[in-house]
């Protein structure tokens, strides 16, 4: 039997919290998740209950992905974090490239990118 992974899912966006929860789920059995809409409500939720990993989305007010991984890594070196948006620019690239996190997924249309994070979620627990 495989054991469940707690996965915090972290977006400002409900709808978007929504649907990543839910298609997460979808995508692998193993996966529970637990939604919180922005960084400072990740990083208290995170102190409050073990986690598997996080998933976050990147453009996020006061606290965006990047600052989040950074705060995460300082806290939990080795829990995995994926950064999940919808940015797919240079300017995001160079932000996501060298950044503490263990996969970037683009938001995209369907639902093979939950597919993608539930892997790399999957992979980085390997490590």
């Amino acid at each position: 039997m495989t054991r469940a992974l707690r996965v915090l899912v972290v977006d400002e966006d409900p709808d978007v919290r929504d649907l990543t929860t839910t298609f997460l789920e979808r995508a692998d059995d193993a996966i529970s998740t637990e939604a919180v809409d922005g960084g400072a409500a990740a990083l208290d939720r995170l102190e409050a209950a073990a986690f598997d990993a996080v998933v976050s989305d990147l453009r996020m007010p006061k606290m965006n992905g990047i600052e989040l991984a950074e705060a995460v890594r300082e806290r939990y070196p080795d829990l995995p974090f994926v950064v999940f948006s919808a940015a797919d620019d240079p300017d995001t690239a160079a932000a996501v490239d060298g950044a503490p996190v263990d996969a970037f997924v683009l938001k995209g249309s369907g639902t093979d990118h939950y597919d993608d994070i539930a892997a790399a979620i999957h992979e980085a627990l390997e490590d």
